[in-house]
This record gives C-alpha cells, structure tokens and sequence, in this order.
C-alpha cells in the first residue's frame, strides 16, 4: 500500500484527541497530498459530497506481535474484548478509519489540491492511505447496533475554562478546546483529583484537573515559537 499524503492536525500527540472521528466538529485538519498524487483530476466530483472517509495508518501504534484481545478505554482499560470487535491501534495490519466532513478544496495553493476536513480524530503528521466519499444511502444503518460502545458514548465531562486563560487562545481554537476536554481525555482508570494532566493542543499547553464529572482548566502555557 502507498501513502498518498498526511494529515495536518492540532494534535503533536495522542492524548487529547478524540476516540472517534466526528465528536468534534471544531477540530479541523488539512490534508496534503505527496507530489506524485497532486493531480486535481483525481478529484474531480468530490465537492458534490459532504463527507469523506479516510483510511489511515497508526503510524504511533504499531506493535511487532499482535494481540487476540485488547483492552478498550471506555471499559475501564481493564476488560478484554476482542481486537476485531473494537476500534483499538494494535491492530495485525494498523489500519485506521475515519468519516470526516468536508469542508473544502484548495485548487490554487502552492501544494494543490489540498482537503480541509472537520471531526478529525488523527495526530498532526498522520500518513494517508486512501480517501473515499461517504454514501448515505449505503453507509448509513439507523437499525444498527452499537454493541458495548453504546453504554459509555454518553460519558461527558461539565468543563471549566476561565476566560482568562481562555483568551490565550485564538477564537477560532477556543470552542474545540472546550469540546475535547467535555469528551473527558484521561485513561478511565485515572481519577485523582489532585493530578493536573497536559495537552498539547496546536502551539499551546492545557493544564487541567478533574473532580468527579467536572473538568477544570488551571493553566495554558505558549509553547516556544507561537505567535498569537
């Protein structure tokens, strides 16, 4: 299989990003194709759709030996389910999938064509298999049974984010920050609630804590280089 481009993202590491594409509609990425694929005849007609699918590579998760079974975050990282019946990284082919909306296409930039798509769930640098259009009509199930999953999707956490230190952010970032911390970002088995957690969001650090079902910001440091 060939990469035909990567994903830029607000993501430099793993933790923080959402467990699913499509949760988080604010966080968008830019999708830039290797030269030997910057041919807009390859995609001709991909306006007429809204969203896309994207096979990617874990490119951070790949193991030497795989395993059986995994065990899924939601469930508490201490139960095994099969790898086959969940979306783990540590996968015998490390392969992922993700439904994105598509926002637009750049025909006139230096590196042409280039994707804007929002609801990414990738790290900044992600390599890309393949892009595919989303159909409605065979894609979507609304008879469809989400197993396991279905029992902790709901999980979300109230988030306190002081104006103050909001404000650090550039408005365009400062509602997906927001939304990433609701989604409640920490290994489930983490929950003491005197330990402060980072993430590395775009050119910044978050700071935050959590207590019960409550998120709450403590500090958003610059990291060097930034410009607001």
């Amino acid at each position: 299989m060939q990469i035909i481009g990567h994903v830029q993202t607000d993501f430099p590491t793993k933790f923080g990003l959402p467990r699913q594409s499509g949760l988080i509609e604010e966080l968008v990425g830019r999708i830039e194709l290797k030269p030997e694929f910057r041919r807009a005849e390859a995609f001709r007609g991909i306006e007429e759709f809204s969203h896309l699918w994207i096979l990617w590579q874990f490119s951070l998760s790949q193991k030497e030996h795989w395993s059986a079974t995994v065990k899924p975050p939601r469930l508490g990282g201490k139960k095994r389910m099969g790898v086959f019946a969940t979306r783990s990284p540590f996968r015998p082919n490390p392969i992922g999938l993700s439904c994105v909306r598509l926002l637009d296409v750049d025909y006139a930039c230096a590196k042409a064509p280039v994707l804007y798509v929002a609801g990414v769930d990738m790290v900044d640098g992600t390599p890309i298999y393949d892009i595919k259009p989303y159909l409605p009509y065979a894609d979507a199930r609304a008879d469809a049974k989400g197993g396991f999953a279905d029992a902790v999707f709901s999980h979300a956490l109230k988030v306190d984010f002081p104006q103050e230190l909001l404000d650090k952010l550039p408005k365009e970032k400062q509602k997906a920050a927001i939304a990433f911390l609701k989604q409640d970002p920490r290994p489930p088995y983490h929950n003491r609630a005197d330990q402060v957690y980072k993430i590395a969001f775009d050119r910044w650090d978050i700071h935050f804590t959590v207590e019960g079902d409550r998120a709450s910001v403590c500090a958003v440091h610059c990291i060097r280089g930034a410009e607001r």
